[in-house]
């Protein structure tokens, strides 16, 4: 499952994991969210719904470019560094070219799309 991430002029590529939770987070799009960095690691953003939790390890340890849903939160979560074991984590998927796209700072406007 294949989606792009548009954030101003970047444009980046992803794939989702065939998960509850990775088909639930498909079914939303397209939409726009508003990414802002969260501890110099991560760009996080609101859903405008929880995603399913169905199936879903009870956490895991990020690294740089895993798309993630933190549960807890109901939020999104993009990794640009490593981190560690996080419980209530959940993988949607992984970004697959640009990382450096999301170097950009402050609040930025993204929008996804399946493709």
């Amino acid at each position: 499952m294949k989606i792009r991430l548009t954030l101003g002029e970047q444009v980046i590529f992803a794939s989702l994991e065939d998960t509850p939770s990775g088909r639930d987070f498909l079914s939303l799009l397209p939409m726009t969210l508003m990414l802002e960095d969260y501890n110099t690691t991560e760009k996080i953003c609101d859903l405008p719904r929880h995603l399913s939790s169905d199936k879903a390890p009870k956490g895991y340890a990020p690294s740089a470019g895993d798309i993630t849903y933190y549960a807890p939160w109901g939020n999104i979560a993009i990794f640009y560094r490593n981190f560690e074991y996080s419980s209530g984590l959940i993988k949607l998927g992984q970004i697959e070219d640009n990382l450096e796209g999301l170097a950009l700072t402050g609040r930025i406007k993204m929008q996804v799309e399946a493709l």
